[in-house]
């Protein structure tokens, strides 16, 4: 017998990148189990598993970076008890980072697709399901998307959940109506923008000199580099990342402001008397409007 759920939950989440440096991803997750039935005829209780298997997943993949271990750029290195550095080397493009453990996912692949990354959920949950659950499919996919999407990385150092992390992201589409009409070449033009952008906060900015990074990150100046500190519930969190692949808002990226932000930009394009709607997605199902 074989039960199924799909859209359990959705992993908004980044990875690195040798070529496209952090990347943004949300996946949705499917899952499939098959077994004997249990003393209530069933493989397993719906709301359990959706509350078992969202939580592990919650707890170890969903907004972390998700760094391909076996890939020889990657340096991971322990600083202090619940701490680590981590640089992925990309030339006048390393990334750069000091955070708590939990902001990291590593998964053991040269490179994060979503193969190696539904094989690392696979290795996760497989352990951890009652007895009678003999087999497990894992299946991740996009959100089929009508239009124009970004990927961008993003950290929110006031949020008391695991947004605060400073490098997860989401994979969004992006809605511009001019006059009430979906406006493609615009939401084009937004998605090639923050295509595989990191989102940071000038609150934020610091000297990437004055960085607690590794010996790896010595030779990157601010000429190259935004630097970006903050402290949250979860602990210090420091990057150091490329400024061609940086966008800097005055503001916190939550996507309330994001939609903003985007709104602000736009209008200035568009005449006096054109009415402007943004609808700004964090990921799959869910994100902000804003219009002027």
């Amino acid at each position: 017998m074989k039960l199924f759920v799909k859209d359990l939950t959705v992993i908004d989440a980044s990875y690195l990148c040798a070529t496209r440096g952090m990347v943004g991803e949300s996946w949705i997750l499917d899952v499939v189990m098959s077994g004997e039935l249990n003393e209530m005829s069933m493989v397993l209780d719906f709301s359990r598993v959706k509350k078992q298997i969202k939580q592990l997943v919650d707890e170890y993949v969903d907004h972390r970076l998700l760094v391909p271990m076996r890939d020889p750029s990657v340096h991971l290195a322990t600083t202090k008890e619940g701490y680590s550095t981590l640089d992925m080397l990309r030339g006048e493009k390393g990334i750069h980072l000091h955070c708590p453990d939990e902001a990291y996912c590593l998964v053991d692949t040269e490179t994060i697709t979503v193969e190696t990354v539904t094989e690392h959920v696979y290795q996760v949950l497989k352990d951890e399901l009652p007895a009678n659950v003999q087999g497990l499919e894992i299946t991740l996919r996009h959100e089929n998307i009508d239009g124009a999407f970004y990927h961008y990385t993003h950290g929110l150092k006031k949020h008391d959940g695991n947004c605060q992390r400073i490098a997860h992201g989401h994979r969004s589409p992006v809605e511009l109506l001019v006059n009430g009409k979906r406006d493609a070449e615009r939401e084009l033009q937004w998605a090639q923008r923050w295509q595989d952008i990191y989102l940071g906060s000038i609150e934020d900015q610091i000297s990437v000199d004055a960085l607690a990074l590794s010996q790896h990150a010595q030779t990157v100046t601010d000429d190259t580099h935004f630097g970006f500190r903050y402290t949250a519930p979860q602990g210090e969190f420091e990057l150091a990342i490329a400024r061609s692949e940086t966008e800097i808002l005055d503001t916190d990226t939550t996507v309330e402001l994001l939609a903003g932000y985007i709104a602000q930009h736009v209008k200035a394009t568009l005449n006096e008397d054109d009415t402007l709607d943004v609808v700004a997605y964090e990921g799959v199902g869910k994100g902000a409007m804003a219009s002027l």
